[in-house]
């Protein structure tokens, strides 16, 4: 198994401070680590000085920061050309990575979802009515704004059109080029905890911890994810993550599920932790 981690800008021979640690763990652990050039790799041009440095031949897992579906491909076919494969493939990181890929398989667990296909406002207009009047949440396939909260992210009522489609031109606005696909609205539901980040490999759930933006609030040791592991295991993708909060009725709901490639991972969660469930449980199956 082969770790694949961003390159230092300053020093790109060396791991990306950010994944610097993550690196060292798989080192010790005795697999082999190669850096790639995110940059080259996320660009819109010639991506094939990313991944210069990768010499061995085998199955590799990605840690690093975020790419689109269409450059993931990319740096997938890349790869194959030195004889490495991904563990997930393009097709396997676009259902996870964008949520429409996700999502029917999740509905029971995760907040009522409309989408369009890319930014028009008579597509926002179509969704934001088969929605419905009332508050919700606007993100794109991949990314939220949320941040941006009351400017960007929500919207206190779907049947005033005017006022939606004003957080919708200043989503457009933030998110600019990274715009990912079309709109998504999600129904607004009323969140009591922190979330939660679960970490699955092959639809298993290998690590569970704080959120990234809450690492000081800790996991609750009695979440329950029984209702969650068959549809998750039933998407039949081999590493993701799956955000969870507490709903106010003390149901525990799905907010989020992406790639685990490109999960940020919790300061509370040490690396070597990481790296023995992420790639130990991969090199064993």
């Amino acid at each position: 198994m082969i770790l694949l981690v961003p390159a230092d800008p300053l020093r790109p021979r060396r791991p990306d401070d950010h994944f610097a640690a993550e690196a060292a763990a798989a080192g010790a652990a005795g697999f082999e680590v190669a850096v790639v050039d995110h940059d080259a790799l996320a660009g819109s041009g010639d991506a094939s000085r990313a991944v210069t440095a990768v010499t061995a031949g085998g199955v590799a897992v990605y840690r690093g920061w975020m790419l689109s579906a269409d450059r993931y491909a990319v740096f997938a076919d890349l790869l194959a050309d030195r004889g490495v494969i991904l563990r997930t493939s393009p097709s396997e990181f676009r259902r996870a990575h964008e949520l429409p890929g996700w999502f029917g398989a999740l509905a029971a667990v995760t907040p009522r979802s409309v989408w369009t296909e890319g930014p028009d406002r008579v597509d926002f207009d179509r969704v934001r009515t088969e929605l419905g009047a009332g508050p919700a949440v606007l993100r794109d396939y991949t990314k939220s704004m949320k941040h941006y909260w009351a400017e960007a992210a929500f919207i206190p009522d779907l049947g005033d059109a005017a006022s939606a489609w004003k957080v919708a031109s200043r989503f457009l606005e933030l998110r600019g080029d990274d715009f990912a696909g079309g709109f998504v609205l999600r129904r607004f539901e009323s969140f009591t905890s922190a979330e939660v980040r679960t970490w699955w490999v092959d639809g298993v759930c290998v690590l569970v911890g704080s959120h990234p933006d809450t690492p000081d609030d800790a996991a609750p040791p009695d979440l329950d994810l029984a209702t969650v592991a068959p549809l998750v295991a039933g998407l039949g993708l081999p590493f993701v993550t799956v955000d969870l909060a507490l709903r106010a009725d003390g149901v525990w709901r799905v907010i989020e599920l992406g790639d685990g490639q490109v999960s940020d991972r919790p300061a509370t969660i040490e690396p070597w932790a990481m790296i023995d469930a992420v790639l130990g449980r991969g090199a064993a199956a």
